[in-house]
């Protein structure tokens, strides 16, 4: 049976934080509220969690998870290396709406999708979200709605869609920007934007200060 804590009155919000770090730990799904849509989530480092996100969403793992962190300092022990270009995108646009695509650490025991050895990383602008990943680690979250339908601007859109696959729902009332985050590739020789989101392209051009390419 699913639980909805809102996260807007203080005991609940207690609550519901805590009900949802046993959730991740014990390897279920939960969904959060971000700082642009509202997402699905479990611990990045269990697989047959992220199997079950995928299977919530009815999704496969041609669509890889991305992973939402904490904090700044948790990026260095996920990926290969942090190049002073993902530094100075993180300094500028952390915690927000901004992705940064990385090669992985290969040590690394996740099964997030085939991701061809990358992956995406963000770090939300929300103080519910960020409560939880400071608490539980890095999770894998992918917008909390079911493939092919609008992305979950509310809690109650969620429940709507994804119902009892999901054990709890955090509610932090309606997503302040529903815009989805900017996504920026630094696996390739230049910056490649993916995805133009709540970050407009031009101001990563002016903090990386060279080429970005955008995909077409």
């Amino acid at each position: 049976m699913s639980t909805v804590y809102d996260c807007g009155e203080l005991a609940d919000r207690a609550a519901g934080l805590a009900a949802a770090s046993g959730a991740v730990r014990a390897g279920r799904i939960v969904v959060l509220p971000t700082d642009t849509v509202y997402g699905i989530g479990c611990d990045a480092f269990d697989a047959r969690a992220v199997r079950g996100l995928l299977e919530a969403k009815g999704r496969g793992p041609d669509m890889p998870v991305p992973v939402l962190v904490g904090s700044w300092t948790t990026v260095d022990g996920l990926v290969m290396s942090v190049p002073r270009q993902a530094r100075a995108l993180i300094e500028a646009f952390w915690p927000g709406g901004l992705s940064i695509v990385l090669q992985h650490a290969p040590s690394l025991a996740w099964d997030l999708g085939h991701t061809r050895g990358t992956v995406m990383l963000r770090m939300p602008l929300h103080p519910v979200a960020l409560e939880l990943l400071r608490d539980v680690g890095p999770m894998a979250v992918s917008s909390a709605n079911k493939s092919g339908f609008p992305p979950a601007v509310t809690a109650a859109d969620a429940v709507s869609q994804l119902g009892e696959e999901v054990s709890i729902y955090l509610d932090g009332g309606r997503c302040a920007d529903n815009t989805a985050s900017t996504i920026v590739d630094l696996t390739g020789p230049d910056p490649l934007v993916l995805r133009e989101g709540a970050v407009p392209v031009q101001d990563v051009r002016d903090v990386l200060g060279g080429q970005v390419e955008v995909a077409r």
